[in-house]
């Protein structure tokens, strides 16, 4: 028996999946990374944007035909959000959403035994859905989700509906997961979640309990953030931060615009001088840290001047990298009703411009690592004798090794800025 698991989205979602993929394998089935000739495909959807959806249905389909005899199942965002676009899809033979992957295994052998299609989508939980990864396929860093959920209602963004209200992984809970991983030698670990600064909010506790957590934990010498709200890092909490040497010093802090009036109709609850300020606090405790970002554009009633406005911003802050993305109106949002939407040929101009800043603002980043010795973990090879792998502050280096760097954290001297990399060596007698 064999089971294929395919991942839409973000951090969070293959997390998941791969929560999803132990328990195939537990239950005797083996795991494939291609679906054809599988007797289970999994396809855990996102529903972020309307293309989301698009690529979900695509690969439900492309599934049912290249494995005609398998059980398909729909699981994640998109069947949780629009369960009724879900059942359209006849393709699935199951139909679960966000709250009860528990209930994978059993609605698998439900259909199995009955060949009626399984419909399993229920109301989100008010607690923390129980799922464990202790161990990653194919990976040098592990990813650990901590908080699920958002409260924020940003007014293009249908995730609250797909993810429910914040819920928090308890504490006892992440200590016995981070003991797992670090019993199967992750070395690295990614703490990740829907709104990862609103950890702990339901029950007095903070993101920086969670951190302690993880780097109080023996063998895990490096803990990761994954992407952030500018909410509730204030500069105690950024202090306190500040106290554990195993953090790393990249903080992705979500900003989607520079501009405030902008910023307003999108229902964010910060302005672009709080944000400034956070950015300051984070890089004066931090020394050397790389901030990133995402920047919509494109926003409805975004003007030129508002777009110059967050152009400016970007450059301003000199972001380490950006994603920067189109306004995707999203059904079920407020944004979707919004009047003075853009026209996409003015949306696709304004994202050239707002890339091209960013590409500068990312090589002044990498010229200013020049100099610096950093520690790597080695995690591919991206050519002959040539090994890739990421600095504290998720600087991508390249270096020449006939020796096997696969998963070390080696010191490595940062030589040269390239576009998209910084050329590394090897630091005294480090290899």
């Amino acid at each position: 028996m064999k089971a294929s698991v395919l991942t839409l989205g973000c951090k969070v979602n293959q997390y998941e999946s791969q929560a999803m993929m132990n328990s195939l394998a537990e239950a005797g089935y083996e795991i494939s990374s291609a679906p054809a000739d599988c007797d289970v495909v999994v396809v855990n959807s996102c529903t972020v944007t309307a293309m989301s959806d698009r690529k979900t249905r695509q690969i439900i389909r492309r599934a049912r035909r290249e494995s005609p005899g398998a059980v398909i199942v729909l699981t994640g965002c998109m069947s949780q959000a629009f369960p009724d676009a879900a059942k359209q899809l006849a393709e699935a033979d199951v139909i679960l959403g966000n709250s009860n992957r528990s209930s994978l295994l059993p609605d698998i052998q439900k259909f199995l035994a009955t060949r009626n299609r399984v419909f399993d989508v229920i109301p989100h939980h008010h607690s923390f859905e129980p799922l464990s990864v202790g161990q990653y396929r194919e990976r040098t860093r592990a990813f650990l989700k901590i908080e699920d959920g958002c409260n924020r209602f940003c007014s293009y963004c249908i995730i609250p509906y797909a993810r429910g209200r914040v819920r928090s992984k308890p504490l006892d809970d992440l200590k016995q997961e981070l003991s797992s991983l670090a019993a199967h030698g992750y070395r690295e670990v990614v703490l990740t979640g829907i709104n990862l600064s609103a950890y702990g909010q339901e029950s007095g506790l903070t993101l920086c309990d969670a951190v302690d957590a993880a780097c109080a934990q023996e063998g895990v010498e490096r803990v990761r953030l994954g992407s952030l709200e500018p909410e509730r890092l204030d500069a105690p909490v950024i202090a306190r931060l500040k106290r554990q040497e195993k953090l790393c010093p990249q903080f992705h802090l979500s900003l989607q615009s520079g501009c405030d009036a902008t910023l307003r109709r999108m229902n964010r609850h910060y302005t672009a001088e709080e944000y400034r300020t956070i950015v300051k606090n984070l890089r004066e405790a931090f020394p050397n840290a790389a901030v990133t970002t995402d920047i919509m554009v494109g926003f409805p009633g975004e003007t030129e001047e508002e777009f110059a406005e967050s152009l400016a911003f970007e450059r301003e802050i000199g972001f380490a990298k950006v994603h920067v993305f189109i306004y995707s109106r999203r059904s079920g949002t407020a944004a979707a009703a919004a009047p003075r939407q853009v026209p996409p040929a003015v949306s696709e101009a304004r994202s050239k411009r707002m890339i091209a800043a960013a590409q500068e603002t990312r090589m002044a980043f990498f010229r200013r690592q020049v100099g610096w010795t950093e520690s790597v973990l080695f995690e591919r090879t991206c050519g002959k004798s040539v090994y890739e792998g990421y600095t504290r502050n998720y600087t991508p280096v390249h270096l020449f090794s006939e020796a096997d760097l696969h998963g070390k954290i080696l010191p490595v001297q940062i030589s040269e800025a390239r576009a998209g990399f910084c050329v590394g060596l090897p630091a005294a007698d480090s290899i």
